[in-house]
């Protein structure tokens, strides 16, 4: 072809092919150098994590969270965090709609909400992901509409989106190395695992078994699967007390204060328990200190999802941030356990302690929290 049609061809070629590099200019985040915008709360997960900075759009904004599994307390305050969160004076004049849809267990419905949430116009998605590897087209669609899509607790598996998470494996092998310190012959151990499939079970798994393993004593674990729920650990471990008879320690990723009941209910006596924050289990701890019940508690609170959260704002407003942030994790061991300030008679058993993140300006009280409703909005 040539003539004047090949001109306005090459013309509208050249046209398209410059809005075409502008819009992908301004979508996906520019690589940048740190350090971050609030290098206090956004703490890179190592020296070599790269730092994003999006096009600043004006607000307020509608952002999206888009959860998956809601079978268990932490989920369930989560959510009640994240609309919390959303709530305050500060957050709420930055948004415009603030929009919370679960899933349960069906990756393809989480993705497709994801997607959903992406082609009508959010400005950001937040999502705790059923898997870490399922998400990559997610990702995609995001970048090239210009979506902030954040990951927190179950992140994903990829350095093209952001990531908010506590150190999951350090968690599962601070529990093992609590355990190998309180266990000097090693023995065995009763290891309630979470949900199988998510980043979370397999890295505190990881952390947990790599970290008995260096302790040169003999471990052997017995696995069942609580869900991170306690109804759930409480049956499992239930269970694996009558098959087993005996267990010379015990830990779990979630569903401690049921673990922890299903060793009471079968009169087996208490051992050494390395688990998660919430306030049933740490009850019993203070509780049954005297009895044998001898604990480290230790994890992270849904608060973690108003980080995200946060993060998904600064980025809005063309902040930099890490492409991978690393929170601070909350512990307390025997005998520190205090009624009032670490561990609350008061509050319901699933409440989980250590839900403030302060060097993010992030804290609630359990009456903010457990006001809310988990439902979908």
């Amino acid at each position: 072809m040539s003539g004047p049609h090949f001109k306005h061809a090459c013309a509208a070629a050249a046209l398209f092919a410059a809005l075409g590099a502008g819009s992908a200019e301004a979508a996906g985040p520019k690589v940048v150098s740190g350090p971050s915008a609030d290098a206090q709360c956004f703490v890179p997960w190592t020296d070599k994590t790269k730092f994003f900075q999006y096009a600043k759009k004006p607000g307020p904004y509608r952002i999206a969270l888009a959860n998956g599994f809601i079978g268990n307390t932490w989920r369930i305050q989560m959510i009640k965090t994240a609309k919390a969160y959303a709530e305050q004076p500060e957050i709420k004049k930055q948004l415009k709609e603030f929009k919370v849809v679960s899933t349960g267990d069906d990756i393809a419905a989480q993705i497709s909400a994801v997607n959903n949430f992406i082609d009508s116009g959010y400005d950001a998605v937040i999502i705790d992901a059923q898997n870490p590897t399922a998400f990559r087209s997610a990702v995609k669609r995001a970048q090239a509409a210009g979506v902030v899509l954040v990951a927190f607790d179950n992140t994903l598996d990829t350095d093209e989106a952001i990531n908010v998470n506590v150190d999951q494996e350090g968690l599962g092998k601070y529990w093992g190395e609590w355990l190998a310190k309180s266990l000097p012959k090693g023995g065995d151990v009763l290891e309630v695992r979470g949900v199988p499939g998510t980043s979370v079970d397999t890295d505190r798994h990881k952390g947990l078994q790599d970290a008995l393993k260096a302790s040169g004593k003999t471990f052997s674990t017995v696995e069942v699967v609580g869900k991170w729920d306690d109804g759930t650990a409480q049956k499992v471990s239930a269970d694996a007390i009558a098959v087993h008879k005996h267990f010379d320690g015990m830990t779990a990723q979630g569903g401690s204060t049921g673990m922890v009941r299903a060793f009471l209910d079968a009169g087996a006596p208490l051992v050494p328990a390395g688990a998660e924050t919430e306030n049933g289990f740490r009850k019993l701890c203070l509780e049954d200190g005297s009895k044998g019940l001898s604990c480290a508690s230790g994890g992270t609170g849904p608060a973690q999802v108003a980080v995200a959260m946060k993060t998904a704002l600064a980025a809005l407003g063309g902040e930099t941030v890490p492409q991978s942030i690393r929170l601070p994790l909350a512990h307390v061991e025997a005998p520190d356990f205090k009624a009032g300030v670490n561990t609350f008679p008061d509050q319901t058993d699933n409440f989980f302690v250590g839900n403030a993140f302060p060097t993010c300006g992030i804290t609630f009280t359990a009456q903010e929290i457990m006001g809310r409703s988990e439902a979908n909005q």
